[in-house]
C-alpha cells in the first residue's frame, strides 16, 4: 500500500535565498582580497630585479667609497634596462638610487614606481623602498 502524502524533498525559497547571501557575502570579501594578492604577486617580479643593481651599487661604494659614482653600467653595476623586459617597463641606477617603472598590467599602474634609496650606515649601505608600490602597499 502506498502512503497518501509522500514526504516532499528539496529547500525552500528562504533557504536557498539565505545561502545566496552567504556566498554573495564570501565573494565580496574574496575577490579583492584575490585580487591585492595577484598584484602583489605580479609585483613581486618588479622587486627581485633590482637585486642585481643592489648588489652591484654595494660593491661601488665598497670599491669608490662615494654613491655619486655608482650609476647603471658602470662600476660593476648592470646597465640600466631601457626597453620592458617582463614586468620591468625601465630600470635605471643613478648615484646609487635604483628606481623601478613597471609595465602596467595586472592592475598595477606605470606610477607604481619602485625606488631604492641607499643610506650610508658606518660603512654598508641600508635601503629604503619608497613609491606608488610601498604606497599602494605592493612592495614594502
Amino acid at each position: 500500500m502506498r502512503p497518501i502524502m509522500g514526504s516532499l524533498k528539496g529547500f525552500t525559497l528562504i533557504e536557498l535565498m539565505i545561502t545566496v547571501t552567504i556566498v554573495a557575502i564570501l565573494a565580496a570579501i574574496a575577490v579583492p582580497t584575490y585580487l591585492n594578492y595577484t598584484r602583489r604577486a605580479y609585483y613581486s617580479e618588479i622587486v627581485s630585479a633590482t637585486a642585481p643593481f643592489k648588489i652591484g651599487v654595494s660593491e661601488c661604494y665598497q670599491n669608490t667609497g662615494v654613491l655619486t659614482n655608482c650609476n647603471g653600467g658602470a662600476n660593476h653595476i648592470p646597465a640600466n634596462i631601457a626597453a620592458a623586459t617582463g614586468a620591468v617597463a625601465t630600470l635605471t641606477a643613478a648615484a646609487g638610487v635604483i628606481t623601478v617603472t613597471p609595465v602596467a598590467q595586472n592592475g598595477i599602474l606605470a606610477t607604481d614606481t619602485y625606488i631604492l634609496t641607499p643610506t650610508v650606515v658606518g660603512s654598508t649601505l641600508t635601503w629604503a623602498a619608497t613609491g606608488g608600490g610601498v604606497t599602494n602597499g605592493y612592495a614594502q
